[in-house]
């Protein structure tokens, strides 16, 4: 298998109820794409196929996420791209803390070799599609007031990728009562005052 050392460093690292998830998914993908290209990119593993990015997998404190690049193009996208939408997943499997979290691996072989099929045929996210397209995000007032109250916050948030800004606002607006509202909109703040994403204590 062409394995990339810095993902097996990435997967010793990680806390020990992920390693088994992450080394069974990426076992997965090699069984079905045996010319994978493994890389880090953005801090976690990812998954290449034909010099087009395909899949990759992240590991948190508290759980796991993994993620496909044409989600929205896949015969399951509405059902991946719903998965991705939940409160506390960032991938489109949604929240994975063990091996039991993980659908069964003839689905996820299905997800993988329908993605593969999608950079063989050379296909392209849309600039609608394309998770790397900004988009203007809606930001919520509250949110807006506290980070004008603080200079170095506010000048992190507007230098942040879109997909960093979106981290912030889906945790802080995801909340279930206004106390946690308020209470995770106060750390955002500090956080961003020290120029941080969202998820900075699990950046590799």
């Amino acid at each position: 298998m062409n394995k990339d050392p810095s993902i097996d460093a990435y997967i010793h690292k990680s806390e020990d109820f992920a390693k088994p998830v992450l080394e069974h998914f990426r076992a997965l993908v090699h069984k079905a794409c045996p010319n994978v290209q493994e890389t880090i990119k953005w801090g976690f593993p990812h998954f290449d196929y034909l010099d087009m990015p395909m899949t990759s997998m992240a590991s948190f404190k508290k759980h796991c996420a993994v993620g496909f690049w044409k989600a929205a193009l896949m015969k399951d996208s509405e059902k991946l791209i719903r998965m991705a939408k939940t409160e506390e997943a960032m991938g489109h499997l949604g929240r994975i803390t063990s091996l039991k979290d993980l659908p069964k691996d003839t689905v996820i072989l299905k997800y993988i070799k329908d993605a593969m099929k999608l950079n063989e045929q050379g296909i392209k996210l849309s600039s609608k599609t394309d998770p790397a397209t900004k988009k203007e995000l809606e930001v919520p007032v509250d949110f807006m007031k506290a980070l004008k109250k603080n200079k170095k916050a506010l000048k992190a948030f507007e230098g942040f990728s879109n997909t960093n800004k979106k981290e912030y606002l889906l945790w802080v607006t995801g909340a279930k009562t206004e106390a946690t509202r308020l209470s995770r909109l106060d750390t955002a703040v500090e956080w961003m005052s020290e120029g941080k994403i969202r998820h900075w204590k699990y950046a590799k």
